[in-house]
């Protein structure tokens, strides 16, 4: 339980208030149409673009299951965490395909480059686990993180775990359903300070109660290395190296749920710098959540503080070795983190029934009237991330434990139908939506097959589909995806040039090529030379 000052109270009151007045001025901005509403009028700067995408990505598992991880695995989760290079890749290589075809949605450029079945089946795919898991898993997360760092067990004769969840969905709702993209994304700039001066905070005070960084390498020991062996149950460095850049590309390039925020871009130039400054913030989680995980490891053994689990090294530390004042912010910071990735959630799930379905079946639809439809679209997606709180509390424990597994068997397809898409004019529309739904398939197989494991027969083909390491898995599906595209592209027939026009690599124009090039500036290459620079030093560093 974190104890708290008035002080506390009132640092938590004034960032509530600056939140409001934000969203009260994204109100004023009326919504004209569509364009406004899902991607805040297309006039976005990179300082909101790259805000938007960090603090869409920072949730409850950064502040709390990142930490957790770091107390019980060390640095062998760094990897998801260490990719702001594929953040800049996002802003080298697609953005300009993204951007210039004027799209709203990830479906919607599919839909461009392979054709209609593309679309519908991507859609369905993202808004089925946005619902599912990214919605409801942050629901319940923010419900639980709050319940145990206030240590509040009732309030006003109800569970306090209700209150704090449907209170964070109904206060993230109003302002994603009346600001749209605007209120987001400008959010997003006060909320992203807030949840790294926080947890900077919990760094450095908790080096300063173990001793220093010397100490906490003495006593973390091997956890320390990025690198476990290959034959590691968990984590074998092969499947570590090629699945995380496997998931990483699907989630960075490709998930409406990020990107999103740079179609909201004023222009390419804007869109590219948003990412690098994304790259830039994508820099910190590491040392500022995955590390307070082994400090609290190596305080606990050492007897400074006590936790019964690793999930509780958060709260911990903000209980135990922060001041009246500096709480208040901290709890800022992680009541942000929830709040920013909700309404991302939100706003996403949104688009995609909007643009993707409603818009299609009733092209006749006006503007304005499909900027209430995205309203109405939101408020469903609010609802059902509520309605599905109660079945999350039956099924939590498993939901989390498969929680990567899922992502690593979703990414693969799509990925490989982006990437060779966007890189291949040779790649036919049968060849996308076939390896799509494969992938696909495929991926639910072993999520299937897993939950069924005790009942396969032992030895057999199917156990061994199970048995497999998760990261080899997706590895594997990654390369048996890209056989069935690229095969499938030898017999069937590719997409005319006027269908792919712009939206391939082979395929730019003139015009295109110039619009890219004319906002490339020596200061974008420093940049994406610094943070691949720091990668790389921190890879070596922890190796």
């Amino acid at each position: 339980m974190i104890e708290f000052a008035a002080l506390d109270y009132w640092v938590l009151g004034l960032f509530f208030v600056l939140l409001a007045v934000v969203v009260g001025v994204a109100m004023k901005q009326k919504e004209r149409d569509t364009t406004d509403y899902f991607l805040a009028g297309r006039n976005a700067g990179w300082l909101v673009i790259g805000s938007s995408i960090f603090a869409s990505n920072i949730g409850s598992e950064h502040l709390v299951g990142l930490s957790g991880a770091g107390a019980q695995t060390g640095m062998a989760m760094a990897h998801w965490e260490l990719q702001s290079f594929i953040i800049i890749l996002l802003g080298w290589m697609f953005v300009p395909f993204y951007w210039s075809s004027k799209i709203y949605t990830m479906p919607e450029f599919l839909e461009r480059r392979y054709g209609p079945s593309s679309r519908t089946f991507l859609s369905i795919i993202s808004l089925i686990s946005y619902v599912l898991t990214k919605v409801s898993v942050t629901v319940y997360a923010g419900g639980v993180v709050l319940q145990t760092v206030l240590g509040i067990d009732t309030l006003w004769g109800f569970d306090f775990f209700w209150v704090a969840a449907i209170g964070l969905v109904v206060i993230t709702g109003i302002y994603t359903v009346l600001g749209g993209m605007k209120a987001i994304l400008w959010t997003s700039v006060i909320q992203t300070p807030v949840l790294i001066i926080g947890s900077v905070v919990i760094l450095f005070a908790g080096l300063d109660a173990l001793g220093g960084f010397a100490e906490l390498e003495r006593i973390n020991g091997e956890k320390m290395s990025l690198f476990r062996p290959a034959s590691d149950p968990d984590f074998p460095w092969p499947g570590v190296i090629f699945g995380s850049l496997i998931i990483g590309f699907w989630y960075w390039c490709t998930d409406q749920y990020i990107v999103q925020r740079v179609l909201s871009a004023k222009g390419i130039e804007a869109a590219r710098r948003g990412t690098f400054f994304a790259g830039y913030l994508k820099l910190l989680p590491v040392f500022i959540f995955l590390f307070p995980g082994m400090i609290a490891f190596a305080l606990h053994e050492k007897g400074i503080i006590q936790m019964d689990s690793p999930d509780q090294a958060f709260a911990t530390l903000v209980s135990t070795l922060l001041p009246a004042g500096v709480k208040g912010i901290v709890i800022g910071g992680l009541i942000a983190a929830l709040m920013s990735s909700l309404a991302s959630l939100f706003n996403s799930s949104a688009t995609l029934f909007t643009i993707d379905f409603y818009k299609r079946f009733k092209p006749e639809s006006s503007e304005q009237h499909l900027v209430k439809v995205g309203r109405m679209a939101t408020l469903v997606v609010v609802a059902l991330g509520v309605i599905w709180i109660p079945v999350m509390q039956l099924v939590a424990d498993v939901l989390y434990e498969y929680l990567q597994l899922v992502q690593s068997l979703i990414a693969p397809g799509v990925a490989v139908v982006f990437l060779l898409g966007v890189f291949s004019k040779r790649i036919t529309p049968t060849a996308g939506f076939i390896g799509l739904v494969g992938g696909f398939v495929l991926g639910m197989l072993r999520l299937v097959l897993q939950i069924f494991s005790d009942s396969l027969p032992a030895g057999g083909f199917l156990e061994s589909l199970v048995t497999v390491n998760w990261l080899y898995y997706c590895v594997g599906l990654f390369l048996a995806t890209c056989a069935i595209v690229i095969g499938v592209s030898c017999f069937t027939k590719r997409a005319p040039d006027s269908q792919i026009a712009g939206i391939t690599y082979g395929s730019i124009s003139a015009e295109q090529r110039a619009e890219i090039k004319a906002g490339i500036t020596k200061w974008d290459i420093f940049h994406t030379v610094v943070i691949i620079a720091i990668t790389v030093g921190i890879y070596v560093r922890f190796w």
